[in-house]
């Protein structure tokens, strides 16, 4: 069994990142990335359905250590997949990667303080251990998507598949399309693929707000031709990250005006009519991801005739085509779902804690980043209000300022334990993924710091300037024959 000061769980945005900050900040630490599939670049390394691209501008989707220097502010997936690999390779973070290990148990001791990490690998199951465990794995499952069965669907002659595993020969040319689906992934590949369909719809349930960006950042990209690249990137990226916190919190204290504002920019993209039917949600913004449209391309692709929206209820698939619930039908050559993720905590794996399980479920996260009473361990969960990268980076410099401090003390152990009874709070988005994964999801309250704020500006502070002596926190000797173990203390 090999042994390690850290093990990092995946090798996308977020693990790339970990191992840098942990390079950075934690010098001399020996660790080792865990990656179930073989390449880097987590999600932007799997999504290879047409248009693929950030949702985010990547003045903020970017490292906080490393700037975006290509000219499109609203980057292509490949061109994030490159930044990904390059920031590896330039750090030599590629070299401490473990491709074809995906994990699936996690066990700690309180005894000697560390994790064991069961991972499967084409050869057999495989183990490692280490004193820290920062799990980077993402947030939803790789290999089964959100992807409900319609009545009928076996009976449909074309092509039909997930948008997660988008055929990489797909021929769609001259097709007719129907992509189930009005989330990012639908509103990606709408514009792309109506350049070469016969015709391509989008069919939603319901409507989803969108608003739409410049790819190009004109004023950053100026910036940049006169000032040292991390200068501008750090200009620009304030400057983003200020905005979209007005914007969310705007939406959270006026609503109507913010919906009526977003109603009108819809209206300069497409006619009154088109809005009306298709493009006003039942819930106000914000409480659902915003639906970014760079330079209006799926608005554009509508307004063209070559792609349009229905909306409608499928009541059956035939050989054809899809019967909607209003009598109307829409028939297809190839249909697209892009229904949604299913999301996971951490990683998918199971974790116990001196022999006893330990579901996330049944504890309330601490700042967003440890579960109550599960030890040396941190995992990274992105914003849902904003960039993922923005909370991803602080997170990595929490867990790092975490093992600081434990070789400070000579503690072997952190552990979040409550000591206070708090009251459960809802989770802030109320879109279908979250919804569907609320009994697996770790719980949240009301009260600091047994939630996640989503509020990236007021953990920045607080997550590199707090003492970590919060009450909460507490650091432990290794548990004894007289003293009790973890998983006992923690109940």
């Amino acid at each position: 069994m090999e042994s390690f000061d850290v093990l990092i769980v995946g090798a996308g945005l977020s693990g790339i990142g970990a191992a840098w900050h942990l390079q950075d900040k934690c010098k001399g630490k020996s660790y080792a990335i865990l990656e179930a599939r073989d390449a880097i670049g987590g999600t932007w390394d799997l999504f290879r359905y047409p248009g693929i691209r950030s949702d985010s501008d990547m003045f903020t989707l970017g490292y906080n250590f490393r700037p975006w220097t290509e000219s499109k502010a609203i980057a292509d997936g490949p061109d994030i997949r490159r930044y990904v690999n390059e920031t590896a390779r330039e750090a030599g973070i590629d070299k401490k990667i473990r491709f074809g290990h995906k994990v699936s148990h996690a066990s700690f001791d309180s005894h000697t303080g560390r994790w064991t990490i069961t991972a499967r690998t084409a050869d057999g199951e495989r183990t490692f251990s280490c004193g820290m465990l920062l799990m980077a794995a993402g947030y939803y499952s790789y290999d089964n998507p959100y992807n409900p069965h319609f009545e009928g669907e076996d009976s449909f002659k074309g092509t039909i598949f997930h948008a997660q595993h988008w055929p990489e020969q797909l021929d769609y040319s001259g097709k007719r399309m129907v992509v189930i689906g009005s989330g990012a992934t639908a509103v990606t590949i709408v514009p792309v693929v109506a350049q070469k369909t016969a015709h391509v719809t989008m069919l939603q349930r319901s409507p989803t707000w969108m608003v739409s960006r410049p790819a190009t950042d004109k004023v950053a990209n100026f910036f940049r031709s006169v000032l040292p690249d991390m200068w501008a990137y750090n200009l620009i990226r304030f400057r983003n990250v200020v905005m979209q916190n007005f914007v969310f919190k705007q939406a959270r204290t006026n609503p109507a005006k913010v919906n009526a504002r977003m109603t009108e920019m819809l209206l300069k993209e497409m006619p009154a009519e088109t809005v009306n039917a298709h493009f006003q949600p039942s819930y106000n913004v914000w409480d659902q991801r915003l639906c970014l449209v760079p330079d209006s391309d799926f608005f554009k692709a509508v307004n063209a005739g070559k792609a349009d929206v229905v909306t409608d209820h499928v009541d059956h698939f035939d050989e054809k085509g899809i019967a909607l619930k209003s009598g109307k039908r829409l028939d297809a050559d190839i249909i697209v779902k892009a229904t949604g993720l299913r999301l996971q905590v951490l990683g998918g794996a199971t974790v116990d804690v001196d022999g006893q399980a330990a579901t996330p479920n049944s504890r309330y996260v601490y700042r967003g980043m440890m579960l109550e009473g599960i030890p040396n361990l941190v995992y990274v969960f992105g914003y849902f209000n904003a960039s993922w990268t923005l909370r991803a980076d602080l997170t990595c410099e929490f867990a790092c300022r975490l093992i600081n401090e434990m070789d400070k003390r000579k503690t072997p152990i952190a552990i979040p334990v409550r000591n206070i009874d708090v009251q459960d709070e809802e989770l802030l988005l109320n879109s279908g993924y979250v919804q569907r994964a609320l009994d697996t999801l770790p719980r949240q309250s009301s009260t600091d710091p047994w939630r996640d704020t989503q509020d990236y500006l007021r953990d920045r502070k607080s997550i590199r300037n707090d003492s970590l002596d919060d009450g909460t926190l507490q650091f432990r000797p290794l548990a004894t024959a007289s003293s009790p173990v973890l998983a006992e203390a923690a109940e």
